[in-house]
């Protein structure tokens, strides 16, 4: 017997659609049908947002800051920020420097935030539009250099696929078929939502960082 020898199974927006209505008990969707369901799933995306993380939305950004700088705006979708270094360019060599983060409140209590050295610390604003406050600001031009958390894209055109990981789509099929019933066939909320829940949970265990750690007890005195 021969494989396909091929690993490249998706869905498309429309087959998405389709195959969550169909576990409905519903088929042959019309025009509004469709429309309620792309927006019952960037509605599911935004939930995603909420649940944790998801490791293909996390990746690698930059912002160049420059001498006084102390506040800059990220992208407008992101979610938020992981981790951060400063990237110092003194004496022709680049090197990465840890930069801790800070809480609102913390920001709020520096005296003096027009302070200048190399940014220590760093306070995110998680608002439409994104903002990092830097304390001290930027003494010379170094490189913000961090990992972020980025909105999964909107469903867009029924031809697209979605902007998820192959491993979630039993998930988004599911969470989707949830989201629908909600609408269309309630009678099977109870037992769609059980199914998505089960999904999520199975596609967010395997989502995970797998690196080796290790914990040293600390026994000073």
């Amino acid at each position: 017997m021969t494989t396909s020898g091929t690993t490249t199974f998706d869905l498309s927006i429309d087959d998405l659609i389709e195959e969550a209505f169909e576990r409905c008990g519903i088929r042959g969707t019309n025009g509004y049908q469709l429309k309620s369901a792309r927006r019952s799933l960037n509605l599911l995306f935004l939930d995603w947002a909420n649940r944790g993380l998801n490791l293909w939305t996390i990746e690698q950004a930059t912002y160049a800051i420059t001498q006084g700088i102390n506040e800059i705006s990220l992208a407008t979708d992101t979610v938020n920020v992981l981790s951060a270094v400063i990237r110092d360019p003194s004496q022709g060599i680049l090197t990465d420097i840890t930069i801790d983060r800070i809480s609102r409140s913390e920001y709020l209590n520096i005296p003096d935030k027009t302070t200048q050295a190399r940014p220590a610390q760093y306070y995110v604003q998680r608002t439409n539009v994104p903002k990092v406050f830097f304390y001290p600001a930027a003494d010379q031009n170094y490189t913000f250099v961090y990992y972020r958390i980025r909105r999964i894209q909107d469903a867009g055109a029924y031809t697209n696929t979605s902007d998820v990981n192959f491993r979630f789509l039993p998930c988004l099929t599911s969470g989707l078929s949830y989201y629908i019933s909600l609408k269309y066939a309630p009678e099977r909320t109870g037992a769609l939502k059980t199914i998505y829940e089960e999904d999520f949970l199975r596609a967010a265990m395997e989502d995970r960082d797998t690196a080796s750690v290790n914990f040293v007890p600390d026994l000073g005195v």
